[in-house]
């Protein structure tokens, strides 16, 4: 017999921001942002939100269920992905002014190797970041306040370091040197991991407790 239990409103909630911030963080990734000293593509904002959102998702219905949200968010990605090249090969319209339809053209298009380097290192960043908060969990409940909140910063740290390692070997190795860009990145995704996902973690399972 069919399970026809509702699903909480608080995972719903979570799938929905979840599935759309893996679209906007290929797009927000082509403009970098200086944070004081530190450089960053602004992409990292988005998948900061994907870090907490999972770590939210573990914390309160599962590992197993965070896994499962990562990986159907490869399916909004490929969509994305998808409709992005068929509106590249479309004709533009003579209206538009040529001047957009380079911006458009150099926001959008993508080399090969880019476009897959984004989504192997999606999922094995944001599926090391779910076992890494699990983990750190233990046997026991680890549901305070402050030890959800470290896990939390733990777990994005080490896994959005290996995102950086991946997406950019995998991106750009042999095309130039990549050791400056590797530490830039890595440490500016550390700084940040500590400084967002903590609070960010708390206040998302607060709110995911609130819609039950």
């Amino acid at each position: 017999m069919a399970d026809n239990k509702p699903l909480p409103r608080g995972l719903f909630l979570m799938g929905l921001l979840y599935g759309g911030m893996t679209v906007v963080a290929g797009v927000l990734g082509f403009k970098q942002v200086a944070l004081g000293p530190l450089a960053v593509e602004a992409g990292i904002f988005a998948f900061l939100m994907l870090v907490v959102i999972s770590s939210t998702v573990a914390q309160l219905y599962g590992d197993k269920m965070a896994q499962r949200l990562v990986f159907w968010g490869f399916v909004p990605l490929a969509v994305s992905i998808l409709l992005i090249s068929i509106v590249l090969l479309l004709p533009p319209s003579a209206n538009m002014p040529p001047e957009n339809i380079a911006a458009f053209e150099q926001v959008l298009s993508q080399t090969p190797r880019i476009m897959a380097a984004g989504p192997v290192a999606y999922g094995v960043s944001l599926l090391l970041n779910v076992k890494i908060f699990s983990m750190l969990r233990g046997s026991g409940e680890g549901s305070s306040q402050f030890s959800i909140m470290l896990r939390g910063a733990i777990a994005s740290a080490l896994s959005q370091a290996i995102d950086t390692l991946i997406f950019v070997t995998l991106a750009f190795y042999g095309e130039f040197p990549i050791g400056s860009l590797l530490a830039g990145q890595m440490l500016a995704k550390v700084v940040l991991s500590f400084i967002f996902v903590p609070p960010l973690i708390a206040l998302f399972v607060k709110l995911a407790k609130r819609m039950g």
